[in-house]
């Protein structure tokens, strides 16, 4: 549509008056009054802070930068479609599909929720965190929130001042990731503060001190000139950053496909590019001015319109995760970490005679298990494992072989283990497993473990995280426990929920909800014929956005060798259900985690003949993996 020139409208009624004159294809925001001005949202990409022309980026080598094996088998069967993978000169003309939605593909969601920059002028910082956010969950199955503020206030910019997505995207990268809300969140000026002098406010930035565990980090990034790559991209990658040259009819867009009306220039602002949709000739993007705003807070914008195909659109691949997203996602003595070519290796801990031997996969293809260091002489049982937000520290706990509990953890800036000391009761049942997790109570997060005690009983020990680093009797609690081990989560509501087995072969949920207090109580009772601990995560199922809760997973080995999956929704009131039975000759389930490929969950099981085996369920049920070694 040619740009018209009949001067701005001030009204939404102005405004809906010429839409209708014009026969325009989108429509202002219902809320909006006829009598009402037109918003003003923020905006923020400074005339001086001009990203890369698309012109400059022009096109580029989609196979070199995207011709290889996904562990997100939507997006490999979507590369080789266009000829990426193997040999050949992809992409193949058809293959792309006439639209894309990040949104919703193949049933799932894979983005955060809407987010508001006001009153400031931070596009730029929003478009870079939620394009990391949209790639974390896209390439590894997990919700990872970041804080726009990290990358505003790290950038030292005022609340006015703003800078376009490569700016952000290249301080995320300098600068060790990108961290998440709790760590430093975004926070716009105090209402203490003038409205003439909330542009110049300027936040003092001081994040968490252990921010360097509690960040996503990125590599290089892409610039997209070519339209038709940037659609390829979408649909074998993943979302875009965009930038446009705005006009102030833009932020009253509600449905519809946005032309310009032949308003005034507004200014830059950046979005970020989540679909296009070749039948309405558009992009769907994701805006940072809240749920309000367009439809939801996604809005259509023609192709060529206001400057958003003038620019290179910026993509993003090799997203390193860290542990504290991760952290509800394992239990025992598995864990993903940020390891290895495509930051998704698994590490696993196993004991053996008294010695604790690491293992680890690299995270592609063929997927071998091999042997890393051995360290402790004391170990009785298996080991849990977690990393933490020091460093991205992988911690273990094991039971002694006299009745105490023994931390090491991997120094990562050394590469090796390190002695944690021993604490705890003198009475921890020998032989088992303690259940251990980092909590968000106290900033960083508490050290949580749970252990059975050799009188049937369970005890609670907890570490502040800072000087002087000491671990505190948090309490016995319950009775009669048959086996106790690596089933422990801090809920969404910050409760620590636990499950153990009792002497009648079934199991029991316990629960606290006060974390400045020590009482659990005990909950529903479920299953039978528990044979050895039962081990559970929270997984990424029913999890709809990065703060709803997801479905507890739990997997017991049962008399008979057979382990039982276990599952219970986060609805209120929802009851335990068995989902299947799987294996055979197992003593124990030692680990369980979702990673990265394709939310399929991983078990670890040691066996009857002291070999550690892995198991895995992708959507067609639980399949036997490779037998990795002695236990």
């Amino acid at each position: 549509m040619p740009e018209q020139s009949n001067g701005s409208a001030r009204t939404a009624g102005e405004l809906r008056a010429r839409l209708a004159s014009l026969g325009a294809r989108w429509s202002v925001l219902e809320h909006l009054a006829d009598g009402e001005p037109l918003p003003r949202p923020p905006l923020g990409l400074d005339p001086g802070a001009k990203p890369t022309t698309a012109a400059e980026a022009g096109a580029v080598d989609l196979r070199a930068l995207a011709g290889r094996p996904s562990a997100n088998p939507h997006l490999t069967r979507r590369r080789a479609a266009h000829g990426l993978l193997g040999p050949g000169r992809g992409p193949l003309p058809g293959a792309r599909p006439a639209a894309v939605d990040w949104r919703g593909r193949w049933g799932r969601p894979w983005l955060t929720k809407v987010k508001d920059q006001s009153p400031c002028s931070s596009c730029g910082a929003f478009g870079a965190a939620g394009l990391v956010e949209s790639m974390a969950r896209i390439e590894h199955c997990v919700w990872a929130e970041r804080s726009p503020g990290d990358v505003h206030d790290g950038l030292r910019l005022a609340c006015g001042q703003g800078s376009g997505p490569e700016t952000a995207l290249d301080w995320i990268r300098e600068n060790g990731g990108i961290a998440d809300p709790d760590c430093w969140p975004y926070s716009p000026p105090p209402p203490s503060v003038p409205a003439d002098r909330r542009g110049a406010w300027r936040a003092e930035y001081t994040p968490s001190w252990d921010r360097s565990g509690r960040t996503v980090r990125i590599g290089g990034y892409v610039r997209l000139g070519d339209v038709e790559q940037q659609k390829v991209w979408l649909d074998t990658v993943g979302p875009l950053t965009a930038c446009l040259d705005v006009d102030d009819d833009f932020p009253a867009l509600g449905a519809g496909v946005y032309h310009r009306t032949g308003g005034r220039p507004a200014g830059g602002h950046c979005v970020l590019v989540v679909g296009y949709d070749d039948a309405a000739g558009c992009w769907l993007f994701k805006n940072s001015w809240g749920p309000r705003h367009h439809v939801g807070g996604y809005g259509r914008i023609a192709y060529g319109e206001s400057g958003v195909d003038h620019w290179a659109k910026c993509g993003l691949a090799g997203t390193d995760v860290d542990p504290w997203s991760r952290r509800r996602l394992h239990s025992g003595n598995v864990y993903e970490s940020g390891n290895g070519r495509a930051h998704r290796n698994f590490e696993m801990v196993a004991a053996s005679g008294g010695r604790l031997r690491h293992w680890w996969r690299e995270g592609d293809a063929p997927f071998p298990w091999a042997r890393a260091a051995a360290f402790a002489w004391d170990a009785s049982g298996q080991p849990a494992v977690t990393g933490s937000t020091y460093n991205r520290n992988m911690e273990t706990l094991h039971v002694t072989t006299g009745g105490r509990l023994r931390h090491w953890y991997f120094e990562q800036s050394a590469g090796s283990w390190r002695d944690g000391g021993a604490f705890g009761p003198g009475d921890a049942a020998v032989g088992s497993t303690p259940a251990f997790i980092q909590s968000d109570y106290g900033k960083p997060g508490n050290f949580e473990v749970v252990v059975r005690t050799a009188d049937g009983r369970l005890n609670h020990w907890w570490r502040i995280n800072g000087a002087p680093w000491t671990w505190n009797d948090g309490g016995r609690f319950a009775s009669g426990i048959a086996h106790c081990g690596p089933a422990l989560v801090q809920t969404r509501s910050r409760c620590l929920d636990l499950v153990a087995a009792r002497t009648d072969g079934r199991m029991q949920r316990w629960w606290r909800d006060d974390p400045n207090g020590f009482a659990w109580r005990p909950g529903e009772v479920f299953g039978s014929a528990a044979a050895s601990a039962p081990c559970m995560i929270e997984s990424q199922d029913g999890a709809a956005d990065e703060d709803t809760a997801g479905t507890y997973e739990l997997c017991v080995a049962v008399a008979g060798g057979r382990v039982e999956h276990w599952r219970r929704s986060a609805a209120a009131g929802s009851a335990w259900s068995r989902s299947a039975v799987f294996g055979h000759g197992v003593q124990a389930v030692t680990g369980m985690l979702q990673g990265s490929f394709g939310f399929n969950l991983e078990a670890v099981v040691l066996r009857t003949d002291r070999r550690l085996q892995h198991y895995w369920r992708d959507g067609a049920g639980w399949h036997e993996g490779r037998v990795i070694g002695a236990a």
